[in-house]
């Protein structure tokens, strides 16, 4: 449980396959030894109200690999025995599978462990389990909510500070084998 992955999204419009932006955070032995982020040209156009919430833009992605152009560098992060996190992993596994269907590629079976349900359960006092609250209550900066790099290293540090807190074992219920 030292050694994951941590990845987040952000998409152009409400269509799972519109990622406009990726970060990968690679925890080993309980450090942060990598960080991983691009933007994306998404095939899909921008919606104001995704826009308003991370500030992207189609003329920020203009000139970004498209994800497929991406893929081959990320793909060695997933894998069977590859523990990967997110906040809210729904939406992000979502994304990834549904951007690799887009573009037809072989969506990879993986490790998967979602810190809003871990922070459910380990802190029912929290008003809330978003990210930002979250990262307030336990002390994590969180300087730039909803930009994927900063929303990722505070996933990280939330997990982290679950493992420091009450151990790998309790976190182990919350990891689920996501397939394709």
């Amino acid at each position: 449980m030292n050694d994951f992955v941590v990845m987040d999204f952000e998409t152009a419009n409400a269509q799972r396959h519109s990622a406009a932006s990726i970060a990968l955070i690679v925890v080993r032995n309980g450090e942060i030894v990598d960080k991983f982020y691009s933007l994306i040209q998404t095939p899909t156009p921008f919606a104001a109200a995704n826009t308003a919430i991370h500030g992207l833009r189609a003329r920020d992605v203009a000139d970004a690999p498209t994800f497929a152009e991406l893929w081959p560098f990320l793909a060695p992060f997933f894998g069977p025995d590859q523990l990967v996190v997110a906040h809210n992993a729904p939406f992000d596994a979502g994304v990834l599978r549904e951007t690799l269907t887009y573009y037809d590629v072989p969506v990879p079976t993986y490790q998967l462990l979602d810190t809003v349900r871990s922070s459910r359960k380990l802190y029912p006092e929290f008003a809330n389990h978003k990210l930002n609250t979250v990262a307030a209550e336990l002390a994590i900066p969180l300087a730039q909510h909803h930009n994927a790099l900063a929303d990722a290293s505070a996933t990280a540090n939330i997990l982290l500070a679950q493992i420091q807190t009450f151990g790998a074992n309790a976190l182990a219920e919350f990891i689920k084998l996501q397939r394709a």
